[in-house]
């Protein structure tokens, strides 16, 4: 999940000041972590307080502690940083004593999704924890629609499947148009925080890269929701190239002793 959230710290400077075009400097004192990757640490951990390794079968009582594990980490996390970002309805339902979905369709359930695609080795388990990811705020079709894209590009990048075949899955199953190169997307593409607005772009950012580094410029290039969209790019990447080591240095400078304590405990989640 790691890529998400350096996606998320690299785009963030950008995220209202539209940057057509891939030449720009990576990593500034500008950057830092925003809500994406508040609510990426709140997946991982939720993850982390449901099963006790990595990749355990999952039954349904796990799916309904997951819900409810999330419900509570991204409620902590998100008043623990309560700056970080947010949208207007996420904010309120942080603040809720009984939270409960609204139908959004906002790529918020995508951004955070990361952790899920990581923790299962079967990409049908991967699927429903992305969706159930996404429920407990973004109930609505799309935001489903969005996590679950997102969730099996990275998936299936981690397991070695060529941008091709990531292409027509996702394509194939979830309807998305990926078609376009990011060139001809830049060219009148605007700021949209909408699933069917942000996801097959990032997705696409993701299709015309060759590393990391390149995948995280496209999605910053596209001039839309920088952020969320170098956050999801970036975490497809991973899961193809990693990521390079000082660029992993000069970000996670960028996080406080708490979320480099919840990445931590995931990397020993990962190692179980």
């Amino acid at each position: 999940m790691l890529g998400a959230i350096i996606g998320d710290i690299i785009g963030m400077p950008f995220e209202f000041n539209p940057h057509k075009s891939t030449e720009f400097k990576l990593i500034t004192p500008r950057c830092t972590f925003t809500d994406d990757t508040v609510m990426t640490c709140a997946v991982a951990e939720a993850l982390m307080k449901v099963f006790k390794t990595r990749n355990e079968a999952s039954t349904p009582e796990h799916e309904e502690n997951f819900k409810r594990e999330l419900v509570s980490s991204m409620q902590r996390l998100g008043n623990l940083y309560p700056d970080a970002g947010y949208g207007t309805r996420f904010y309120l339902w942080l603040m809720q004593s009984e939270p409960r979905p609204y139908n959004s369709l906002g790529n918020g359930s995508a951004m955070r999704v990361a952790p899920v695609a990581w923790a299962f080795d079967e990409l049908e388990q991967v699927e429903r924890f992305a969706e159930l990811s996404s429920i407990v705020t973004h109930n609505n079709p799309e935001g489903i629609r969005g996590a679950k894209a997102v969730a099996a590009a990275i998936f299936l990048a981690r397991k070695g499947k060529t941008q091709d075949e990531i292409k027509n899955y996702v394509s194939a199953k979830y309807y998305y148009d990926l078609t376009k190169s990011v060139e001809r997307i830049r060219n009148n593409y605007r700021f949209n925080e909408t699933c069917p607005g942000s996801v097959p772009e990032s997705i696409v950012a993701y299709l015309d890269a060759e590393d990391f580094e390149s995948a995280v410029r496209n999605a910053v290039s596209l001039g839309g929701d920088a952020d969320t969209q170098a956050d999801i790019a970036g975490a497809i990447a991973e899961g193809s190239w990693g990521i390079p080591d000082e660029i992993i240095s000069a970000c996670l400078s960028k996080l406080d002793d708490n979320l480099r304590n919840i990445l931590r405990k995931w990397r020993n989640f990962m190692r179980g």
